[in-house]
């Protein structure tokens, strides 16, 4: 499992981060992971999405994550070219990737 680090954004290594398969978010610290059904944490999923084993909202699709995503990021005022990165890596995320094929 790798973890992300301050080197790895400043080297901009995008492959030491690991996020949320579902949002994108960053899961830098075992406090933001989701849960499985015996409690061990999820490393593919964040709180905020995964717990129990289960998504907390299961009947979102991917388009309402986009939406959701973007909204988040434009209230944090974060600038447009991040929140169009975030957006648009969705689809490459596991969950949503088996559902566009």
């Amino acid at each position: 499992m790798k973890n992300f680090t301050l080197n790895s954004l400043k080297e901009n290594r995008m492959e030491d981060i690991q996020f949320c398969q579902s949002c994108g978010m960053p899961l830098h610290a075992d406090k933001l992971k989701g849960t499985e059904n015996n409690g061990i944490k999820s490393n593919d999923y964040c709180k905020y999405c995964y717990v129990n084993s289960d998504f907390k909202n299961p009947e979102m699709n991917l388009d309402d994550m986009k939406n959701a995503v973007q909204t988040y990021m434009e209230k944090r005022k974060l600038p447009s070219y991040m929140i169009q990165k975030a957006v648009n890596i969705l689809p490459a995320l596991k969950r949503w990737k088996s559902k566009q094929q």
